[in-house]
């Protein structure tokens, strides 16, 4: 009951996100251009949050593993409701992109 509760308030464990990766995820970098080219993970593909609904690089395996990023968390956030309305089931907000780096050690 617990454990059911806990899903209720949207409460998990925190994603590994390398096991994500080995998996076959990718992380979306959803800041703007000039942003992502200040610096970014290596790998990342860049996916400003306004053009997220129209972009032909957003996996078409709705099961794939998608790690979001930004600068702080915010558009990483916003970038996971919008694919999980699409119907995208194993998507992660990786919080800022520095952040998530350094938890994958990059």
């Amino acid at each position: 009951m617990f454990e059911k509760i806990k899903e209720m308030l949207g409460i998990s464990p925190a994603p590994d996100y390398n096991q994500l990766l080995r998996e076959g995820g990718i992380i979306v970098d959803v800041r703007s251009k000039a942003e992502f080219a200040v610096g970014h993970i290596k790998g990342s593909k860049n996916i400003p949050l306004p053009n997220l609904n129209s972009n032909p690089a957003i996996p078409k395996d709705k099961n794939k593993p998608i790690i979001t990023c930004c600068a702080s968390g915010m558009r990483s956030g916003s970038a996971k409701s919008i694919l999980k309305s699409k119907g995208y089931t194993n998507v992660y907000n990786g919080g800022s992109w520095l952040g998530l780096n350094n938890k994958i050690g990059t």
